[in-house]
């Protein structure tokens, strides 16, 4: 077990005073509903990419990448560069209806659609993946390896701290303060992710031959068989998209830095600076964890390769910067989940019951709501250790679920025909087999890789939805297609557009060159 050195704790308790001061000096003022959820709409390109990278790069993604990496290869990265082209997308197409509209959450567009049933059903969906997957699971992943450098401690009470210390700032400042601090989060997992990359990569005295020579060729390709248990080529190409799309188009966890932008400009900025952090996890994450094959062969199991990699090869000072980066990738998770889930419950359930609250009452009821997420998630966080596995449960739990919702997402964009009635009755009609896929799926009746599970998913959805619309025979009104026209929203700027393009092209010639 890895033990901390005094200036390692020195380091992690500077790193925490830093966090409470930037904190405080983003909200000193008491915000109203708007800054609480939105920030008052003023975030810039730079505050929004970096936030929205530090948001996604949670504890179970920094622990999950290298353990991934050393169990099954560097396909795990097929993740984080199909993330960086949905980002694309995003920036160029979706940002400036979001924008255009002045969306408050992602759901409101489904209501302006179709009706407001689809949008509690979104965003109820939406609630409990970020409660129970994306919090809880940031808790989890985070607890057990605070506990590997740290010895005494267990794990439902260290799931209760970290939700505390998040939970308190998130509901004290809102989105401004969770946007500032993934801001310093962000520099301290990319600045400590690359330094554990020059270290582990100095054992093979910076020479690729002699990686290649001690790891295996197959476990250095993107791109792997049919077969492959990990992520077989058919589930990069078709699934890992509609799993994209979901978490940074649909994911109010995710899209509410877009929707606190300035502009459309700082969104579609944003985006693109997202996207290109996103290819880093390669080299920074994934690369060091290939790279232990030729190191470790000792290991029970995979999840402990990252902090195994800090204890032998990060001396004193350096090992309490990636206990840092590590608390910054949680922090980062749980105060974004937390203030997304605050803001679905105001703004899709309670508002339009009690339209007459003001903007304090409401920002009063966001942070009463926070904390309540902030309890649930570090309650059932330690109840995940009951399941087979973290990866499993956290992917599984996104393929089944969000695939029907994409499905829906998509024909409200590009279906002229699909009214309210026969998109609900799809959606719940895809739910309905998603849930006896799943059973299924426990019991080993049908063994179809989650990926591929979540393409096929969408398309029954959509086929469900079309015979609805030919039983039910209603039709979209012209207000609800003007909701999603974009004609009558600004396009993204000529840079941005340019910039997805420059993006797209470095994206392909990452791939190729890992292929």
């Amino acid at each position: 077990m890895q033990t901390l050195h005094t200036a390692d704790y020195i380091i992690v308790a500077i790193y925490l005073l830093v966090v409470i001061a930037v904190c405080v000096r983003v909200t000193r003022k008491s915000p109203d509903a708007d800054d609480l959820f939105l920030a008052g709409r003023s975030l810039g390109a730079g505050v929004i990419g970096l936030s929205l990278f530090a948001s996604n790069i949670s504890s179970t993604t920094l622990i999950g990448l290298p353990g991934a990496a050393w169990s099954t290869g560097i396909s795990v990265a097929n993740y984080e560069w199909m993330a960086a082209l949905v980002l694309v997308f995003t920036a160029v197409f979706v940002a400036p209806l979001f924008i255009g509209r002045r969306l408050t959450t992602v759901p409101e567009i489904l209501e302006q659609r179709f009706d407001a049933r689809l949008r509690k059903y979104l965003s109820a969906t939406s609630l409990l993946l970020s409660v129970f997957l994306d919090t809880a699971g940031s808790l989890y992943a985070g607890a057990l390896v605070i506990m590997l450098f740290v010895p005494g401690l267990s794990l439902w009470p260290t799931c209760v701290a970290l939700a505390i210390f998040a939970g308190l700032y998130t509901a004290a400042g809102g989105l401004r303060a969770v946007a500032y601090t993934d801001v310093l989060q962000s520099l301290v997992l990319l600045i400590g992710s690359m330094i554990l990359f020059a270290l582990v990569f100095a054992e093979f005295d910076y020479s690729w031959a002699q990686v290649t020579a001690v790891v295996p060729p197959e476990k250095l390709s993107l791109i792997r068989p049919l077969n492959d248990e990990a992520l077989p080529w058919l589930g990069t190409l078709l699934g890992l998209p509609i799993l994209g799309f979901y978490y940074w188009t649909m994911n109010q966890y995710v899209c509410q830095r877009l929707l606190g932008a300035r502009n459309i400009e700082a969104a579609g900025k944003g985006a693109l600076i997202a996207a290109a952090l996103k290819l880093l996890p390669l080299f920074f994450m994934v690369l060091p964890g290939a790279m232990a094959i030729g190191l470790f062969s000792d290991l029970a199991r995979p999840d402990t390769v990252f902090p195994r990699l800090i204890g032998e090869y990060a001396p004193p000072g350096l090992a309490g910067l990636m206990v840092a980066g590590l608390l910054a990738a949680i922090m980062s998770s749980v105060d974004s989940a937390l203030n997304s889930a605050s803001t679905l419950v105001i703004t899709d359930f309670v508002q339009p019951r009690r339209p007459r609250l003001d903007a304090k009452a409401l920002a009063r009821l966001g942070r009463y709501t926070t904390l309540g997420m902030m309890c649930v998630a570090a309650l059932w966080a330690p109840a995940i250790d009951n399941f087979p596995g973290l990866f499993a449960y956290l992917q599984q739990g996104f393929a089944y679920v969000t695939s029907p919702l994409v499905a829906i997402f998509a024909l409200a964009m590009l279906s002229r025909r699909v009214s309210a009635r026969a998109a609900l009755a799809g959606l719940i009609t895809g739910h309905a087999v998603s849930a006896l896929w799943f059973i299924a799926a426990q019991f080993d009746w049908l063994t179809m890789h989650f990926t591929i599970v979540a393409f096929v998913l969408l398309v029954l959805t959509v086929v469900a939805t079309f015979g609805w619309q030919s039983v039910l025979g209603t039709s979209p009104t012209a207000t609800q297609l003007a909701s999603v026209s974009s004609a009558n929203v600004a396009p993204a700027p000529a840079f941005v557009r340019r910039g997805a393009l420059a993006l797209t092209a470095l994206t392909t010639v990452l791939v190729v060159a890992f292929w």
